[in-house]
């Protein structure tokens, strides 16, 4: 590993600094979110459509809804990014026309990373030549458990240096690693070897986003900042649909990083339901926007 990573790898947060902390976020947490913070979470979510049934059809209608979303409220700004299947890039590539919303994908043998690393590369290429302006990949959990940190990091690297200036955002699978210092680590090796975001979770795990895994990776973002100059992005995403556990991922972004980082060029939500609730508040009309 380079001599960064040895530098940085001992500087994750305590337990009770972590406990502290989000006792910190929490006490400033008001029971009613005001609507503009909404609007600015809404603003920051990659909604997601990564279900077995998908097809094109419905993927077609899915894109046709944020596409109309600037028409039925012209007020308020539309999502980040819509995500899907690598074989579906083409179609919202083809169909999306809603400004400035990025076309999003998973790969790289989403969610589980157990295949050829070749495969990886390959679909991560094949997703950006289709017209993929960002790349979600997991890390090799089973290689980070096994203790072969070089080979997860050359992996980041290659598929980083095959899809070039697109955005590479790197799962940690954070529920599956069994601790904050190994959270923390995997953090730092993600961006270490290149990752423009660190996320937490596939959303196909039992323990997905939490507070504690957030608090963690916001803190390795700000040590790597503080050590390097570079701004990477933080996506919490995996059981995140209610506005309350979205303002509270706003809020420890905030408290780790600051106000910097309190747009959606570095802060995302990964959700399929949160949006939906988000505009029921804002608009009191409990229609399904999305």
């Amino acid at each position: 590993m380079t001599k960064l990573y040895q530098k940085l790898i001992n500087s994750c947060p305590s337990e009770t600094e972590i406990r502290k902390g989000l006792k910190k976020v929490t006490s400033e947490l008001t029971t009613t979110p005001d609507k503009h913070l909404l609007m600015s979470i809404l603003n920051m979510i990659d909604l997601t459509s990564l279900n077995t049934t998908d097809n094109k059809s419905q993927i077609v209608r899915f894109t046709g809804k944020v596409n109309s979303f600037s028409g039925r409220y012209s007020n308020i700004p539309n999502v980040a990014a819509i995500c899907v299947f690598p074989n579906f890039v083409s179609v919202v590539k083809e169909k999306l026309s809603a400004k400035n919303v990025k076309i999003a994908t998973v790969a790289g043998s989403f969610p589980t990373s157990q295949t050829f690393r070749s495969v990886k590369v390959a679909e991560c290429k094949m997703a950006v030549e289709a017209g993929a302006e960002e790349v979600d990949i997991v890390i090799p959990v089973g290689a980070f458990l096994g203790n072969d940190f070089a080979l997860v990091a050359d992996e980041i690297r290659e598929i980083k240096s095959a899809i070039g200036e697109r955005t590479l955002k790197v799962i940690v699978e954070s529920g599956l690693l069994g601790g904050y210092e190994q959270i923390f680590k995997a953090s730092m090796i993600a961006m270490d070897a290149g990752a423009d975001f660190i996320k937490t979770s596939t959303g196909k795990t039992p323990v997905s986003a939490t507070p504690e895994a957030a608090f963690v990776m916001c803190r390795a973002i700000s040590d790597f900042y503080s050590e390097t100059g570079i701004k990477v992005g933080f996506k919490a995403a995996g059981g995140i649909a209610s506005s309350a556990d979205a303002v509270n991922y706003y809020q420890i972004v905030n408290y780790c990083l600051g106000k910097d980082w309190l747009n959606n060029s570095l802060f995302r939500i990964g959700a399929s339901r949160l949006a939906n609730n988000i505009l029921t508040e804002i608009s009191g009309c409990t229609a399904d926007h999305f």
